[in-house]
């Protein structure tokens, strides 16, 4: 396998791949919660056009994921490993309607067109609003899952042996436990329905009521989570999260630092890019990815870091709020460079508003993290590809929407065309031969 272990970006703790549950660095604590653990390990060569072999990208890439390396550990070999996810797989389509695919991915002649790009290059859209639950964050959450899953198939999972004669090992599963204001709360109640896994989704008060008619559908447990006075700085539904994890819940979410397994899967969405641009002989110059709480970007930096060379990433934030352009900016300012940014945390991700910012506000509201929680990742590929970060302005934000929708018809949210502003906001520095890839994804929900 390829992931041999795990090692915190911060302190440099390790644990090994046969770890259980390995959701946070073992010096993490609510006093220091400046820790993320990385995953160890060889990048999976994506340099065929033939590498995706299976639709489902949960066992093309099963060689390149963590969980499968914790599984295989413990015993659990390719035909168990590529069975489990077929279970899972159909338990999630009896939910969603659709299981995990291979999203398509072309180059658009209307969005290339309309941004007057040469037949050369262009812009290439990868649309995974078809994807479970309408967006890539089911992928941060499938090997969550898989991972709990394999656990209690191995026995390893505390509640894996019944109290009783009479009771199952579900009855004793721990609450699962997520902070979203949409995509990702559907996508990890979609999942925790499917395999009846009980859920608490921590949501703002300015979740739209398309979102919280969806989560009561699925029968999640909402709670929302106006901002309380005595709250520290920072989002007050991460708090509440927090609190439901220190009480014994898994924390279910998309973000690196409190659960590492979510940087696991979301990498299938880069592999499946690179597959696809060499399955059609072209090297792409730059991938553009939205970004709010930074796991997708964390993740498609580590799967574009598999290419040689690797096209350049660039991060996209809106105006109204954009913590991780101010940590870019102090990390590239650091003595020894954005690669020592690990040690200078508190420095240089610095929460939005503690600097006198105005409350978040975007069309693109699902990108509105008041903090990037997983920037170190960026940061590194960021360096790595020579990438940068691009602040969009509200008028690219809103003409991305416009946009995409007019030249593609694909129905996809303000937050979820986000990347799309980027390259609009960084058109005229962008040579008109150059392969742009940008991802769509969410899904428009209404009433």
């Amino acid at each position: 396998m390829n992931i041999t272990g795990w090692r915190c970006a911060v302190c440099g703790a390790e644990l090994p791949i046969g770890a259980v549950f390995p959701w946070q660095c073992p010096r993490s604590s609510p006093s220091d919660r400046h820790h993320v653990l990385h995953a160890v390990g060889a990048t999976l060569p994506v340099d065929a056009g033939d590498l995706v072999d299976d639709p489902n990208p949960f066992v093309a890439f099963d060689a390149g994921l963590a969980w499968a390396a914790f599984a295989e550990a413990h015993g659990m070999d390719l035909a168990a490993r590529t069975a489990l996810v077929r279970q899972l797989d159909a338990q999630v389509a009896a939910v969603a309607g659709t299981g995990f695919r291979v999203t398509p991915f072309s180059r658009s002649a209307a969005l290339s067109e309309a941004l007057a790009f040469d037949r050369a290059g262009g812009v290439w859209l990868k649309d995974d609003t078809g994807n479970v639950a309408g967006s890539q964050k089911a992928r941060h959450l499938f090997t969550i899952l898989l991972h709990l899953r394999a656990a209690e198939e191995l026995g390893l999972a505390p509640w894996s042996v019944p109290a009783t004669a009479t009771a199952t090992a579900t009855t004793h599963r721990p609450r699962l436990a997520i902070s979203s204001c949409g995509n990702a709360a559907i996508a990890a109640s979609t999942l925790a329905a499917a395999v009846g896994w009980p859920i608490d989704v921590f949501v703002p008060p300015w979740a739209s009521q398309a979102v919280l008619v969806r989560l009561h559908a699925l029968g999640a447990h909402v709670q929302v989570c106006p901002r309380l006075p005595d709250d520290p700085p920072g989002d007050p539904c991460i708090h509440r999260f927090r609190e439901a994890v220190a009480a014994g819940a898994v924390p279910f979410g998309v973000q690196g630092p409190e659960n590492a397994l979510c940087l696991d899967g979301g990498r299938t969405m880069g592999w499946e890019i690179l597959a696809a641009a060499a399955a059609q002989g072209i090297e792409l110059d730059r991938v553009f990815v939205q970004v709010g709480g930074g796991a997708f970007a964390a993740c498609m930096g580590a799967a574009l870091r598999s290419a040689t060379p690797p096209p350049r990433l660039f991060a996209v934030q809106a105006e109204g709020c954009a913590p991780l352009a101010g940590a870019w900016r102090r990390a590239r300012g650091l003595p020894d460079g954005p690669g020592s940014a690990g040690q200078h945390w508190a420095e240089c991700m610095r929460v939005w508003g503690s600097d006198g910012e105005a409350e978040p506000a975007s069309a693109a509201d699902g990108i509105l993290d008041d903090e990037t929680y997983d920037w170190l990742a960026i940061v590194g590929a960021l360096d790595a590809t020579h990438g940068d970060v691009v602040v969009a302005g509200e008028d690219a934000v809103v003409e991305a929407h416009r946009l995409l929708h007019s030249a593609t018809g694909i129905d996809a949210t303000a937050t979820g065309t986000a990347g799309l502003a980027g390259v609009i906001a960084l058109r005229a520095e962008i040579g008109n031969d150059e392969r742009i890839a940008v991802v769509a994804s969410g899904i428009t929900r209404r009433l």
